[in-house]
Order: structure tokens, then C-alpha cells, then sequence
């Protein structure tokens, strides 16, 4: 059964009986690791989702901030917002062309904004484009909205929550990174970090949460994924990762469950694997 939730994920048959919806905001998050060797906004330039805005991820960032892509202020969200011709009262819906990468940040960084009536799309542009759904390669007619922010910070955890939640255990620890690099057997793609893990998290690879096709799996098959993974779902949930973007998938994947307890560590291993007074745990443990 294909997602249909506008709070959560949508299918490419969702969006296309949409599409021409009046109060319809479709934003393409499309953004790529170095070794990745593809452009966003380049691609988004040459085809995207008709009426699609282009949310630049680290443009759309606290630039004051050393650390990647970390959320924006509320005064730069709004701004940015406004320019795209999104606000209240709009249904928002994120792609990205990997998939489902990082389309689930913008979700995750809307939600933390206040906004809820925004979804990832199931499979992202490939599959809207493997079906032979229309796109186009024009900017779209952009008026300015009004845009309402109610910050909801349990959304988001920083490194000193971070550090107590590891030292009690009193959350779900969950690392989106591959197992290899979970267990600090692969290096990490930025130069300086250390290998390994925060203690007591567990690895839970983005991935996993994914269909090969690139669409999240079924409510059931997620919650097999976290019991098969050994995640307390009684207890709230950090999620984390390399710099705060696949980790989201995780958050959006804990959503489809109805497990609504859950926040992003925005630092994410960019900072934990930075600092040498932070605790680092290495292999599967």
C-alpha cells in the first residue's frame, strides 16, 4: 500500500492528483555528499517536478556556524521562505533526486519551524520520472507569503543533550551511517573526525528503511527494521548521523510508525567526532 499521509510521506500518484492544487508548494531538497559528484541546482535546472522551488540545504543553514548545513535562524528561515513564495496555509511537499536522501532534512527542518503540513515524496524524482510523470526546466511564478514560525525545539537535541541522554540512556540513540562507518572501520568522508560512535547508539543505516527502489517501506516493515535492530521504542529517540541530513530519514521513518518522540542531533558526528573530550565507542558495540 503506497503512503498517502500529507504529514508525513506521499506517492508520486498523490502528488500528481495534486499538482495543480492552489495552495500546493513543492520544494525539490535535492543535495549530494562531494563523492557523490552531482550539482543539485544544476540538475534541478535542467528538469524538475513543474512549479518545484529549489531549497538550497546549505544556503538554507546558520551560516555563522562552523559545523555543515546546522538549522537556520528563524529570521533567515522566514526570509528565505517568503522569497520562495512559501507560507501558511500551504502544503508543502519535499523531493530530492537520489530517492529519498535528503528530502527528509527540509521535512524535519519545516517541522522544527512549525510547519506540519509537509511530506517527503515516496521515491523521489526518479521514480516520478521512471513513470514518465511530466517536468519542466522554467523557474516558477513566485508571490510572497506570509510565513508564521513556531519553533519546536524538542525537535532538535544539541551535543550536551546528546552527551547526558548517551551517559543515562534514557533515549534511543540512532545512527543513520553505514555499518562500516558506524564501527569505524571506514573513514569518515570529512577530514579530522575520528572513527566510531556514540556510546550506547545503535546503527541503524538509512537504507534499511528504504525499498531498493528508494520508497520507504510499510509502517510494519519499518517497526521489523527497529525490533530486528534492538531500539527500545518505549523510550524518546535521538537521531544522528554524519552532518544531520539522513538522520531525518530516520525521524521520518519513527513518524510513519506513530512513534512521535524523537529529535535530530543537528551536529551530528561533524561535531562528536571533532571534540577529543567526547567519548568515541568503536567496532559493533
Amino acid at each position: 500500500m503506497p503512503h498517502s499521509n500529507p504529514r508525513t510521506v506521499v506517492s508520486t500518484a498523490w502528488l500528481a492528483a495534486h499538482l495543480k492544487d492552489p495552495d500546493l508548494r513543492i520544494l525539490d531538497a535535492s543535495w549530494y555528499l562531494t563523492d557523490m559528484g552531482r550539482d543539485g541546482r544544476a540538475e534541478y535546472e535542467a528538469a524538475h517536478i513543474p512549479g518545484a522551488r529549489y531549497f538550497d540545504i546549505d544556503e538554507m543553514s546558520d551560516q555563522r556556524s562552523d559545523l555543515p548545513h546546522m538549522a537556520p535562524p528563524v529570521e533567515k528561515f522566514i526570509s528565505r521562505m517568503r522569497a520562495m513564495g512559501v507560507g501558511d496555509g500551504h502544503q508543502v511537499v519535499v523531493y530530492d533526486g537520489a530517492g529519498l536522501f535528503s528530502a527528509a532534512r527540509v521535512w524535519w527542518l519545516l517541522r522544527l519551524m512549525g510547519k506540519m503540513d509537509v511530506a517527503v515524496l515516496d521515491g523521489g524524482f526518479p521514480k516520478w520520472r521512471a513513470e514518465g510523470r511530466p517536468v519542466e526546466d522554467l523557474p516558477p511564478m513566485v508571490r510572497d507569503r506570509h510565513v508564521t514560525v513556531q519553533r519546536q525545539a524538542h525537535l532538535v537535541r544539541d551535543v550536551t543533550q546528546v552527551a547526558a541522554a548517551s551517559k543515562l540512556g534514557d533515549h534511543a540513540i540512532l545512527d543513520a551511517r553505514s555499518p562500516g562507518r558506524f564501527s569505524g572501520e571506514e573513514p569518515e568522508p570529512r577530514v579530522g573526525l575520528r572513527p566510531g560512535h556514540i556510546p550506547g547508539s545503535i546503527n541503524v543505516p538509512y537504507r534499511d528503511l528504504l525499498n531498493p527502489d528508494g520508497t520507504m517501506k510499510t509502517a510494519d516493515a519499518l517497526r521489523q527494521v527497529f525490533a530486528a535492530k534492538g531500539v527500545d521504542l518505549t523510550k524518546p529517540a535521538i537521531t544522528t548521523c554524519g552532518s544531520g541530513v539522513t538522520a531525518a530519514i530516520i525521524n521520518l521513518a519513527l513518524e510513519v510508525i506513530g512513534h512521535d518522540r524523537h529529535s535530530l542531533y543537528d551536529g551530528s558526528w561533524a561535531e562528536w567526532g571533532m571534540y577529543g573530550d567526547l567519548n568515541v565507542t568503536t567496532g559493533d558495540d
